[in-house]
């Protein structure tokens, strides 16, 4: 091996081992790497078991997780660059320790929420210059065509397998990433010539890339939120390597392509694992370990290429752009997928007195009527703003207002405008490149009611009372409805107003991940079901398993008033075929943009309108006040908990008082190893209260076509369920009553025979 460069490895004072020195060089680097990766994810993950928790994140984490790494892994740094005798080590333990520094101070900026992502981005992008402007001297490369070509390849995975948001977003990003390459080729600029004294190319490359690549992970600590940093943490160590196989790289050029791919082409808000294993965070990982490989593959192979005429180098960075583009817009989610909000009006429409309109088809069209006016009145002003400004909105009734695509600063406009109340986050996941795959059972079928059905009795109303559900409808919205089951597509009513899937093209009721078709199975399911006899209509909302207020109302307002697929909502509505009863397995929570009251008026239109509504309490328990998400914590729904098979409340589910000293949930139902239909044929157990809700759902089919006098009466419907409940004992209770969660177990038997005495 050629001689060592005699200026960075001249001895400080007398000839020391320069072996060792090189030797402690490298468990500094490995030290400082490692530390800032694993303390990163350990940061992330404990924002995530907040999250799950459904606990505010607090403020002093973000912080927290830029400085306590930080602190951690400059220390070996501090004695390198302090102590050593060789130049070489002291140059590059000062340069790793001002790398890690100003990943600590970039990584402060995540104060800023994660919901004012275009303002991180813009104060990310100033700080970074901030830092850059003390050493603004130009960068004297030679490869810069290659460094472009270069970064492209790296930037690949991410223009394969992830998606852009917004337009603003998306340049700010790009601004945040070109002043965090200007920041690098500056700050980094000392370690590009570390291995020029080595003759053998793979050997500088080597040495300089690892000398860079712990310089770039202390930046890389400063780039992003919610995770993004990790992915950061993955890549721009891994470019180093390619800037050491390059004579003169262009570290701007390299490190502000090879960033844009985390912080462009991911969203924040969807690295949370509650989106599920296959989501965001899994192709997100994907594209970060595949940018790796290839950035180490490539920085192995420039040595071998080094094009003398800078013409060729640039032919070569043109092909590998068109490349990069024609697996953009190939193969790749190609657009602009930005953030929406939802606008709630001051005005809201009037709701009294529809409970005593005679007759439930005039009760229910005069609901959407008065519904309808009021939007239509009180948003001309809004609407005629909004398409002046090119801002494509959809206009809501059930709640007065509207989802606008626009991020921030559309969101602080809309804020300013006096005929509005306020302006809720309105999430929109960016498309993934291919779907999650659909939950499969393998249990067999049943031959006899399951444990579940037996212990509410729901057995024997059909054994003895003869009453099976027939005459009445249940809507589900959830993931959707495997219609082709032969748990569901014998009662499926049918026509072209019976199934709404506003994220997809198809016309048939699908589902996209089996969520949707367990719990409308357990309500209305031929062997499975409470309700076997009733008919269903159904609706996607949670394609994905975050949803949004958009997402919500739509199906809400499908089932107040259903139309054909394509039809306005708000003029193509047909409320004579709105269903009896409605089941549903979810909640929204602050993560989907909805604060306390976000579905308060919804819900109470739907209650006027004479149609029911049961919705699951939550899996936050066993602690008390775990009743947090909306609609459960209304007064209007009956909020379902769950219990197994010894007829004991679950740990998971979710305990009262709801937010006010509502008592919570008001009844409760078999939610533990419940057997279900699953999407393809299957049969599978599941827990949760959303596989009791859909128990409650389908007794009260049976308490209406038992009796359809009692059709429309929310209050008494209500109040025979909570009486007839068969009552359980459990310590430490919530909820309002002693020893008891709400009024007990709901009974099917008793409930039914109360109905047919009801008046």
């Amino acid at each position: 091996m050629a001689p060592l460069d005699p200026v960075l490895f001249a001895p400080v004072r007398r000839p020391p081992s320069r072996g060792l020195a090189i030797a402690m060089t490298i468990l500094t680097g490995l030290w400082i790497a490692g530390v800032l990766v694993v303390l990163h994810a350990v940061g992330w993950f404990v924002g995530e078991v907040f999250t799950e928790l459904e606990i505010p994140v607090p403020g002093w984490l973000a912080p927290a997780v830029a400085w306590a790494p930080a602190a951690v892994a400059v220390v070996p740094a501090i004695l390198l660059a302090t102590l050593s005798r060789i130049q070489f080590a002291r140059t590059v333990g000062r340069v790793w320790l001002e790398a890690v520094v100003v990943g600590a101070v970039l990584g402060t900026v995540r104060v800023i929420p994660v919901t004012y992502r275009e303002t991180y981005l813009l104060v990310l992008a100033l700080a970074a210059l901030a830092i850059a402007l003390p050493r603004a001297r130009k960068e004297t490369e030679r490869d810069e065509w290659l460094s472009i070509a270069c970064g492209l390849i790296v930037l690949a995975p991410w223009l394969l397998l992830g998606a852009l948001g917004g337009l603003v977003e998306t340049v700010l990003a790009a601004a945040a990433c070109l002043a965090i390459g200007w920041l690098s080729g500056r700050r980094l600029a000392p370690l590009r010539t570390v291995g020029e004294g080595l003759r053998n190319r793979w050997g500088r490359m080597a040495v300089t890339g690892l000398v860079l690549g712990v310089g770039l992970a202390g930046v890389a600590t400063g780039i992003g939120q919610n995770g993004i940093d990790v992915l950061e943490l993955l890549v721009l160590p891994a470019v180093g390597f390619v800037a050491g196989g390059l004579a003169r790289p262009s570290l701007t050029a390299l490190v502000a392509i090879a960033a844009f791919g985390p912080l462009g082409f991911v969203d924040p808000l969807e690295t949370t694992l509650l989106l599920g294993t296959e989501d965001v965070a899994y192709w997100a990982l994907a594209a970060a370990a595949a940018a790796l490989g290839l950035a180490l593959l490539t920085g192995a192979g420039i040595p071998a290429f080094r094009p003398r005429r800078r013409w060729v180098a640039a032919v070569v960075a043109v092909v590998v752009t068109v490349g990069a583009a024609v697996v953009y817009a190939g193969p790749g989610q190609p657009g602009l997928f930005g953030e929406r909000v939802f606008v709630v009006m001051k005005q809201q429409a009037d709701l009294s007195g529809l409970d005593g309109i005679a007759g439930r088809d005039e009760r229910l069209r005069q609901t959407y009527k008065r519904l309808v006016d009021t939007a239509d009145a009180s948003q001309a002003g809004i609407r005629k703003a909004l398409k002046a400004r090119g801002l494509h909105f959809q206009p809501y009734y059930l709640i007065n207002g509207l989802e606008v695509d626009g991020g921030q600063v559309v969101r602080s406009w809309l804020a300013g405008r006096d005929d509005v109340d306020r302006v809720l986050l309105n999430p929109q996941l960016r498309p993934l490149p291919r779907a999650a795959s659909l939950m499969r059972g393998r249990a067999k079928a049943p031959t006899s009611p399951q444990w579940n059905l037996t212990s509410i009795q729901a057995d024997q109303v059909w054994i003895q009372l003869g009453v099976t559900g027939e005459g009445i409808t249940v809507g589900g919205s959830d993931s959707g409805v495997d219609g082709t089951h032969p748990e569901l597509r014998g009662n499926f009513r049918g026509g072209r107003d019976s199934w709404l899937d506003p994220f997809g093209p198809e016309t048939s009721p699908v589902d996209y991940n089996g969520h949707g078709t367990h719990t409308l199975a357990s309500a209305v399911g031929a062997k499975v079901g409470v309700a076997p006899g009733a008919k269903w209509i159904g609706c996607v909302n949670l394609p994905r398993n975050i949803g949004s207020p958009a997402a919500y109302l739509t199906c809400m307002q499908f089932m107040l008033a259903p139309y054909p697929r394509g039809g306005d909502p708000l003029h193509n509505g047909d409320p004579t075929r709105a269903p009896e009863v409605l089941t549903n397995s979810w909640g929204c929570p602050e993560l989907e943009g909805c604060d306390r009251n976000a579905l308060r008026q919804a819900v109470a239109a739907l209650s006027a309108a004479g149609i029911y509504f049961v919705v699951a309490a939550g899996n936050s328990g066993p602690d008390c006040g775990t009743v947090e998400d909306a609609p459960a914590t209304y007064p209007e729904p009956l909020t379902v908990g769950a219990v197994d098979q010894r007829g004991r409340l679950t740990d998971f589910s979710s305990r009262g008082p709801a937010p006010g000293g509502l008592a919570k949930p008001d009844v409760v139902a078999p939610g533990a190893r419940v057997l279900s239909a699953l999407p393809g044929d299957g049969y599978g157990y599941l827990d949760g209260t959303s596989m009791a809700t859909p128990h409650v759902a389908g007794v009260v089919a049976l308490m209406y076509s038992a009796n359809p006098k009692l059709i429309g009466n929310i209050q008494r419907t209500s109040e025979i369920l909570r009486r007839t409940a068969t009552p359980i004992s459990m310590p430490n209770a919530c909820g309002g009553l002693p020893d008891t969660v709400g009024a007990g177990e709901v009974n099917a038997l008793a409930a039914v025979r109360a109905a047919e005495e009801a008046g």
